[in-house]
């Protein structure tokens, strides 16, 4: 059974309001991750979240090639090799080549990117931490209908089902 056509529409709005007001999260995470580091006694970090998300991403998966990282962030190759020309001149990563691979670079932290790493680890716990007392309000079976909702959203997110139909 479908749901009133006026339920779908009031989603669709929320939807909307809810992309929104995701753009200032970014802002949001760098800042605090600048005060997490400050406080941990680190005082040179990348200034934009998309370039400490690629040192999880490393620190995650190390020894990692720039085609693996881009598949994992969903990311164009060209943005992970101007992000990482960046992290290597700043020394939060290290290039590196496989003995059997002479051709493929592979990325692993050093020490500077590996404190990086860890903060920024800290503060996605803080953030999940956050994020879950704050569903606190929801039952079960309405949590599960999120789910369905976002995993409708990621799925169809790729097949650009905003786009008008030829």
């Amino acid at each position: 059974m479908s749901a009133p056509e006026g339920i779908k529409r009031l989603l669709y709005e929320r939807f909307l309001h809810f992309t929104h007001i995701t753009d200032p999260i970014s802002a949001v995470e760098i800042e605090e991750f600048a005060d997490l580091a400050r406080q941990h006694g680190i005082s040179s970090y990348p200034s934009n979240v998309t370039s400490v998300h690629v040192l999880d991403c490393i620190g995650n998966h190390e020894p990692i090639n720039n085609t693996n990282i881009a598949e994992k962030m969903n990311l164009s190759k060209a943005s992970i090799t101007k992000i990482s020309t960046h992290l290597l001149k700043e020394g939060f990563i290290k290039r590196s080549q496989l003995k059997d691979n002479k051709k493929e670079v592979y990325y692993s932290l050093t020490p500077k990117g590996r404190h990086i790493y860890e903060v920024h680890a800290i503060l996605h716990q803080m953030m999940e931490q956050r994020f879950i007392e704050s569903m606190d309000s929801f039952s079960e079976s309405e949590l599960q209908a999120v789910i369905k909702f976002l995993q409708f959203m990621i799925d169809h997110h790729k097949d650009g089902f905003m786009k008008e139909s030829p």
